[in-house]
């Protein structure tokens, strides 16, 4: 059956572009369309990919600032900016061109333009270099993405405010910049230009960084971000902005605040995204958005309308390119006809920080919300011989487990390179692991993986690298 559908693929991010890749090597024909050149999307063209190439070079600078604790002196950085943009651009352009090639090998038509529906099973392309087309598919899934959140009172028309999307430009490094959001975009932006030399300040509304993660995995970030912003704000909301010859001057509202006003030269807006269903002619198909602007599927990506299917940021949280390509993938099975459902244990969340914050499946704070009983077991890397031979031991890595069964239902890590290792918990979610599975799993030595199985014997108190008392 697969053989002779013909689909429509609408946005060519990762998971636009997997749901295409894979419908064509399924045999489908199919149209994958895009305003950009290749596919790659948001996160390959302004975001997880650009932002993580800054963020390596970040750590690279804070480790030749570190290494004077190991003996080790080099002379401050001479920053060109030109070429750090230019390597940058590089990475992009060989990845989305790659994806490009990609599409053709598979015979993907790519489509440069933008779609708007004329009905469930019709499209009318507009191309990049403007003509217009009405084309007509079995399916279509809608794969449009996100875009950064815009706060109305702090809209200002004016190259000195920044998103997410203008701040990975860099056009220039500027001598003080306002984080406004403790989420995790702001905290790796403000991290990249604070190792290029601004002076940094973030502020946040709610009690603490990064309010989806288990405090203690925030508070050796907060820590360390304390010595390389020039302050956090928390509890803190700006009030207003305005634009004066120096830069932004900025109003600061809550019970904390010690100075009120003050002006910056960049201020970067960093609250979040919000979902692109705002799609021309969306009206004219059965598809339906809820309140908060996503659109409402099954679990097999399915929306209301029985030729439509859609995917990624779109239809809800997390909004994380991985969920995204495995439910392009869920997608097209289930349009090929396979038993398939996008169910996951556990989808892993990365802050690429530094030192990394990395979670999946149950958290601490989750469970305290839904009374929800928990064994919780901490290995501490201060005692990891692999994370002293870095000189990074602020880091952890904790177990929540079931009471009864000692079933992993959650593993949470900060440290350097938690990013990697995460990885691990969410097997062991996926595969039902238990703390026995863990603790007998025998890990390579000196690494930081090793911190997951001690984890697990701390869990049974037989860990030889930590002491724990008997009461």
């Amino acid at each position: 059956m697969a053989n002779d559908l013909n689909i429509a693929v609408i946005g060519a991010g990762p998971g636009g572009y997997a749901a295409a890749f894979l419908g064509a090597d399924l045999g489908m024909k199919v149209t994958l369309i895009d305003p950009e050149l290749n596919p790659g999307g948001v996160c390959l063209y302004r975001g997880c990919i650009p932002s993580k190439a800054l963020l390596h070079v970040a750590k690279l600078i804070d480790e030749s600032r570190q290494a004077k604790n190991w003996g080790i002196e080099y002379a401050d950085p001479r920053i060109d900016l030109g070429r750090l943009r230019s390597w940058k651009e590089d990475v992009v352009k060989k990845l989305t061109g790659g994806l490009g090639q990609l599409s053709k090998q598979r015979k993907v038509t790519y489509v440069q333009g933008r779609a708007a529906f004329a009905g469930s099973n019709n499209l009318r392309v507009t191309r990049a270099k403007g003509s217009e087309e009405s084309l007509s598919f079995d399916r279509i899934v809608i794969a449009t993405g996100s875009r950064p959140a815009i706060i109305p009172s702090l809209k200002l028309d004016t190259p000195r405010i920044l998103d997410s999307t203008s701040a990975l430009d860099l056009s220039a490094i500027p001598s003080t910049v306002l984080v406004v959001g403790g989420g995790y975009i702001g905290l790796e932006l403000g991290t990249v230009y604070a190792a290029l030399g601004s002076k940094v300040s973030v502020v946040e509304m709610l009690p603490g960084l990064l309010p989806g993660a288990d405090r203690d995995l925030v508070l050796p970030l907060h820590k360390r971000l304390e010595k390389h912003f020039v302050s956090i704000q928390l509890n803190t909301t700006v009030r207003s902005l305005k634009e004066e010859a120096g830069g932004i001057r900025v109003t600061f509202d809550g019970p904390e605040v010690k100075e009120r006003e003050k002006v910056f030269e960049k201020v970067l807006v960093s609250v979040g995204r919000k979902p692109n269903s705002e799609i021309a002619g969306l009206e004219k198909t059965q598809v339906r958005v809820n309140p908060r602007g996503f659109i409402q599927v099954n679990k097999q990506l399915r929306t209301d309308d029985p030729s439509i299917y859609a995917i990624g940021d779109v239809v809800g949280e997390p909004m994380l390119a991985h969920k995204a390509s495995h439910e392009g993938r869920t997608a097209i099975e289930a349009i090929a006809g396979h038993k398939v459902a996008f169910e996951p244990n556990a989808i892993p969340a990365v802050v690429f920080t530094d030192p990394e914050i990395a979670w999946c499946g149950l958290t601490e704070t989750q469970a305290q919300k839904e009374n929800r009983e928990i064994k919780v077991a901490k290995f501490p890397w201060a005692a990891s011989g692999r994370a002293m031979t870095l000189d990074r031991t602020e880091g952890m890595t904790k177990l929540i487990l079931d009471p009864g069964s000692e079933r992993v239902l959650g593993v949470g890590m900060v440290g350097a390179g938690a990013g990697d290792l995460i990885a691990e918990g969410v097997l062991a979610m996926e595969m039902a692991a238990t703390a026995t599975d863990l603790e007998l799993t025998i890990h390579p030595h000196p690494t930081l993986s090793e911190t997951v199985m001690q984890a697990a014997e701390v869990f049974f108190g037989t860990s030889t690298d930590v002491y724990r008392p008997k009461k």
